[in-house]
């Protein structure tokens, strides 16, 4: 059973959701919080495997609450629903360390699944927002890895290091398989000793690292 945690400050988009995942029976509600400090409590208590979290709230805004409960409660993984592909708050949530975001006008079919998605381990992040974060992550001018950066990358092999590139652009397995001309189950195998070899927690991780170390950039 996935244990989630609803945070919204709005009663009816929380009812909303709160309906449409006791709907599927892998699902269950646990709390729900109104503010971004309540979150946090509640994660603290109850320890949700998913939080579905709104970043525009009262009292602690969902980029903080994100922050402190992916460094308290890891186990507990921040899926960031928003209005606004664009919003600013989106490109501070994944660098606080949510596994993804989906926008509040997602079908029903595609929050489900993603919720399901983001409890499996997996991160969240569809090509098209991996190249906005990218632009986004452009302005800040990225220089090239440090000496911790490399002394872990040096740690991946050739292909390794493809497959890292490709994760940061934004490709699935099945793309990255078709790609390099392997099985998709290589592919996994491959993404999961980049994450490993890197320290990294998803892929969502994996793209602000390969950015944040000029490793991709948004033209090439």
């Amino acid at each position: 059973m996935i244990r989630v945690l609803l945070a919204d400050d709005e009663e009816l988009m929380r009812a909303g959701l709160r309906v449409m995942l006791r709907t599927q029976p892998d699902i269950t509600v646990v709390a729900e919080a109104a503010d971004g400090a309540q979150a946090v409590r509640s994660t603290a208590a109850l320890a949700p495997d998913v939080v579905l979290m709104d970043v525009r709230m009262p009292v602690l805004d969902g980029v903080a609450a994100t922050a402190e409960i992916t460094a308290r409660h890891p186990a507990s993984r921040v899926l960031v629903l928003t209005t606004f592909e664009l919003d600013e708050y989106v490109f501070a949530a994944v660098r606080a360390g949510a596994a993804g975001f989906l926008l509040k006008r997602s079908p029903p079919e595609t929050l489900i699944e993603g919720v399901r998605t983001i409890a499996s381990g997996e991160g969240l992040l569809g090509p098209s927002v991996t190249r906005r974060l990218l632009a986004e992550f452009a302005r800040t001018s990225p220089a090239p890895p440090d000496a911790a950066a490399r002394s872990r990358l040096d740690r991946l092999t050739d292909r390794e290091y493809e497959v890292l590139l490709l994760i940061a652009r934004g490709l699935s397995n099945a793309e990255i398989s078709a790609r390099l001309h392997i099985g998709e189950a290589t592919t996994k195998t491959h993404v999961k000793r980049v994450l490993a070899k890197l320290d990294l927690r998803d892929r969502i991780q994996a793209v602000v690292f390969a950015f944040d170390n000029a490793l991709v950039h948004p033209r090439g």
